[in-house]
Parts: structure tokens; C-alpha cells; sequence
């Protein structure tokens, strides 16, 4: 079916859309009628009472057919080879009806899919262009599907949409993904501090957070999931430390992760999510992430990677190199594979267009991404509005020290925001220049990126001023929480423990976003072309304590 045409009303849309038969489509009959050829005895009355109505249903076989339509099950634009689904209707008055209509049918096969793959039916959903392209691969598939001893593999749980989190630190990878419609089955994070965090916000960490080192993790703690997200240390890696790289003593748990996915086996999960900082790319001149990008080629994972900024969401620049890895046994056959050209964008910086061109001998899987969106909030928007007498704010002499601190460029922009008719706001990191602490500011409405404060020189400073005064205090927790769009986050923990832990962790907006756009895609294509059995699921032997047995 090709785009809507912005030409027409919504009224003449809606009109042409009732007139498209829901079922009895050329490619449903086409499939039906060689499927009977073959001798296969389909059920015609069955599929009013499973879940989603599938459109074909082998009742002897418990096989349960979808012909997908690629216009009202989100293949379309893919095929299209467009960036997104919203890109599909960029001129279409409607856009938001069809976008926001369509990932709804979406969620629905995510669910339905799910639901008769619980109630022990074998599940195939076909585009209809595959059918229409290619039959025979179709019948093949569905007869191969009716034999009994065909085995159910972890590709099969792909529409569950689960995950496990390691270095989860306080949680808000999940707070970001469960927002796009994921489920958390396992946490893991070596710090005590950050799993009382985890678990002050959480009601039901108990069930599946487990504390401790990942080299020592068992794997049968481990259950199948979907997704396997790392977020592993990045000391080692950052400008910050002290660029040991991938064998430093922190950021060295990368391979208590690859560890853990290769103890997993045949239970590995279908895809992979690294998030670590920009240095990664290029510490030790690159070597760290390619050995870390080969690692995961060696356990069967095509890769991709991007970079997101968190300013693109939030008011706090926040730079951070994403990693995709997708299963390659779960990819289908007729799935688009996009050839390797310029991928140079706004989420591909050129140091990374660089990097992939230059490793051609990483197993690369590069997809197309979209504009991330444009920032509504500034640094004001997410400032608590205190009495400027109240204690979090500096005495005279202290904020007089700050000032002093700053270099005369930035003394000068202090200065006319003090000679402001109304308050304005910056932040401010001291940073050792020619071995002199120096107050650096910052005015463009948003803040620098939070940071864990070992020694003090992580936390960031809000200067206010205007009207002939100005004032000076720390970010409190809550507006820290406000700057990693995690706003309702429970923070029962004191200070320098909740700055520790939103300082070391990922921005919940840009994790929707990546979940939207790059994420809940990828399953819509993994779970079409292939048979999807009733997963058996490993006993469930975690210990409720949450520590490593």
C-alpha cells in the first residue's frame, strides 16, 4: 500500500481506509490455497477465539498465521528505506493519527504474539510483500514449522520484549525502556549503595536485583530475555580517568558481561544495548572499541553504533556512545540489510562515520536513524524555586570565592549577569588549569554533564544571578534527577550518594527515544519470516536475598 496522499481529507482517508478488507487479501488467499496444495488442512473457523484473529490456523499443527499488511504493521517505511515510521507521513495532515494508529497494531502483535506463544501455539507472522515476493520460501517455512521435532530456540522469545540490566546501577535504563512497553527480569550492579537506590524506587527490586560483582556471577541467575543492556564502567575510558582502557581495573567488567552472554549459550539474548562515554571510541586509539565490537561479532552479533546527546532532551550535555548488537541467527532472511556507504549524521559524528568505514572487518549491521528531537526545556525549567535565604544556598563569602575563581572571560559574563534586570542562571565546574583551580561557566541554558563527585570536583555548581545580586549552591539530588528526565524518581539517599548515583547513569528520555526508534522496530522485524515456538523456560533458581549465591 503505498503512503497516504497529503491531498486528500481525513474524511476521504478514513472513507478509502473501511473500503481495505481486514481479511481474504490477495496474499492471505494466494498463502491458503498453496498451503491446502501441500496437503495441509487449515481450520477456517478457529481463529475468532485466539488471541490477535490470526488469519490462518493449523489446529492439528497449533500453528497460528499473520499476514502483516506493511502499511498497518509498520514495515512500510523500512522498506521504504526511510529513517521512520513518522517519516512515512511528513506530508500527511494526519501524521500523528497514522503514527500514533500504527505503532498501536504494533503493540498489539507484540502482545498477542506473546499470548498464544504462552498458550503453546506456534506463531508465523509474514509481510505481505514477503508472500507476494516469495511464496514458496512461505510454505517452506509453514511446513517446516508443522513438523513436531522442530525445537523452540531464544529467538522465539523476541516479542516478550524482556530484559536484563547489568550494571544497573539505580535503575534508569529500566525506568526509560519500560516506558516503550519492555520488562525488566533481572538487575545486576556491584555498588551497594546504588542497588538501596535501586531499591528505594523500585517496590519489587527483591525479585530479580541481584548486588554484586559480575565476574562472579552465576549464569543460571540469568534468565532468557529479549535484551541484555550494559552500561559498564567508564573510568577507565573517560577523560576523567586516567584512560587505562578496556583492562583497567573498573572498566575491565566489559568482559565479565561478554563472560556472562557467552556462559548463556544457545539462552543468549536476541540483542544487546552497550552505553558507555564518547572516549570509548577512541581509547587507545581505537583498539578498546574494537576488540570490544569483535567480541561481540565472536558470540554471533552484527553491531551498529551511535552516539546521543542528552541536550537533545533534557537541559544537560551528556554525550554517549551507543551499541547495538543483533543476534545474526535471529535475523530473517528477507530482512532489509542496509550496504555499507556514508553514514556520517548528527547521531554518527565523524570520528564514528570514521571508525566504521575504516573496520571493515567488524560484522557491522548500520541502520538508518532519524533526527533525534529538538530540546523544549532549559536549565530554569528545572531549578527549584528556593527562598533565597534558604540554606542550600552559599553564604556571601563563599559565593565571593567562586566568582574569584573564574578566569576574566568568565568573571566578565558573571559580571553583566549580575547587572541583569532580572535573574538568569549558569552552571559551574572547577577544573584545574596550570595547576590552579579555576570556576568555569556555563550560560546556555543547559548544564554540563553530571559526573559522580570523587573528590569534590564532580559537582556542579548553579550560579544565579540579576538585579545587583548573585548566589551560588550545589544542583540538589531532585534537580539532578529533573536534568536525566527521571523527574518522579524516589530518593530516599543522602547527597553525595544520590549524586554518585544519577552521575553514573544513563538519560531515561534518550533511552525512550533509542527504544522507539531503534529497539521496538527491531523486534517488529525479528518476530516476521520465521516460526516463533512456545519458549521453555529455564527453572527459576534466583535467591530472593539479591546478592550472588
Amino acid at each position: 500500500m503505498s503512503n497516504v496522499s497529503s491531498k486528500k481529507s481525513k474524511r476521504d482517508i478514513s472513507s478509502i481506509m473501511r473500503k481495505v478488507r481486514s481479511s481474504g487479501t490477495s496474499p492471505e488467499v494466494a498463502l491458503r490455497g498453496a498451503l491446502e496444495d501441500r496437503g495441509l488442512r487449515l481450520n477456517n473457523n478457529g481463529q475468532d477465539g485466539l488471541p490477535g484473529k490470526p488469519d490462518i490456523v493449523l489446529s492439528e499443527e497449533r500453528i497460528a498465521i499473520f499476514i502483516d499488511g506493511d502499511f498497518w504493521h509498520g514495515g512500510q517505511w523500512r522498506k521504504r528505506k526511510l529513517a521512520s515510521l513518522e517519516e512515512q507521513f511528513e506530508e500527511t495532515p494526519q501524521k500523528d493519527y497514522w503514527v500514533n494508529k500504527i505503532r498501536r497494531n504494533v503493540n498489539r502483535d507484540f502482545g498477542n504474539t506473546k499470548k498464544l506463544l504462552d498458550e503453546g501455539w506456534k506463531v508465523i507472522r509474514f509481510w505481505e510483500s514477503q508472500i507476494d515476493k516469495d511464496l514458496e520460501t512461505c510454505v517452506r517455512i509453514t511446513l517446516e514449522a508443522s513438523k513436531k521435532k522442530l525445537k523452540s530456540d531464544v529467538c522465539s522469545i523476541v516479542p516478550n520484549r524482556t530484559f536484563a540490566e547489568f550494571f544497573a546501577g539505580i535503575g534508569l535504563m529500566r525506568v526509560g525502556l519500560e516506558r516503550k512497553g519492555w520488562s525488566v527480569l533481572f538487575a545486576n550492579d556491584i555498588d551497594a549503595q546504588k542497588c538501596e537506590m535501586y531499591r528505594d524506587h523500585f517496590s519489587d527490586a527483591d525479585n530479580h536485583l541481584v548486588c554484586g560483582d559480575i565476574h562472579r556471577l552465576k549464569t543460571e541467575l540469568i534468565p532468557s530475555v529479549t535484551l541484555a543492556t550494559a552500561s559498564f564502567p567508564c573510568n577507565d575510558l573517560s577523560l576523567a580517568g586516567a584512560r587505562k582502557g578496556l583492562h583497567g581495573k573498573e572498566s575491565s567488567a566489559y568482559w565479565g558481561f561478554i563472560s556472562a552472554l557467552k556462559n548463556m549459550k544457545e539462552r543468549k539474548p536476541p540483542i544487546v544495548l552497550l552505553e558507555n562515554v564518547t572516549g570509548f571510541l577512541s581509547s587507545h586509539k581505537g583498539n578498546d572499541f574494537r576488540q570490544a565490537l569483535l567480541a561481540l561479532n565472536d558470540l554471533g552479533y552484527s553491531v551498529d553504533a551511535f552516539i546521543l546527546d542528552a541536550a537533545m532532551f533534557v537541559p544537560q550535555s551528556r554525550q554517549r556512545l551507543f551499541v547495538v548488537g543483533i543476534l545474526e541467527t535471529c535475523v530473517p532472511s528477507n530482512e532489509v540489510r542496509e550496504q555499507l556507504s556514508f553514514y556520517e549524521s548528527p547521531v554518527r559524528p565523524p570520528a564514528l562515520a570514521d571508525f566504521i568505514f575504516q573496520n571493515i572487518g567488524i560484522n557491522w549491521n548500520i541502520r538508518t536513524l532519524p533526527l533525534p528531537p529538538t530540546r523544549k526545556l532549559s536549565l530554569a525549567d528545572i531549578l527549584d524555586d528556593l527562598d533565597e535565604r534558604s540554606p542550600e544556598w552559599w553564604s556571601i563569602e563563599r559565593a565571593e570565592y567562586l566568582l574569584n575563581q573564574m578566569s576574566p572571560k568568565h568573571r566578565e559574563i558573571a559580571e553583566r549577569m549580575i547587572r541583569g534586570r532580572r535573574y538568569s542562571y549558569g552552571t559551574v565546574f572547577r577544573r584545574i588549569r596550570n595547576n590552579r583551580s579555576m570556576a568555569e561557566l556555563r550560560t546556555d541554558g543547559v548544564a554540563g554533564c553530571l559526573r559522580t563527585p570523587r573528590g569534590g570536583s564532580g559537582r556542579q555548581i548553579l550560579f544565579k544571578a540579576g538585579k545587583g545580586k548573585y548566589y551560588a549552591r550545589l544542583l540538589n539530588p531532585r534537580e539532578c534527577a529533573r536534568l536525566m528526565g527521571a523527574d518522579d524518581f524516589i530518593i530516599k539517599a543522602p547527597l553525595n550518594q544520590a549524586l554518585f548515583g544519577f552521575g553514573d547513569a544513563v538519560c531515561v528520555p534518550a533511552i525512550e527515544w533509542l527504544a522507539e526508534y531503534y529497539l521496538n522496530p527491531v523486534v517488529n522485524e525479528l518476530m516476521k519470516g520465521r516460526p516463533l515456538m512456545p519458549y521453555v523456560k529455564a527453572k527459576d533458581t534466583r535467591r530472593r536475598s539479591g546478592k550472588i549465591a
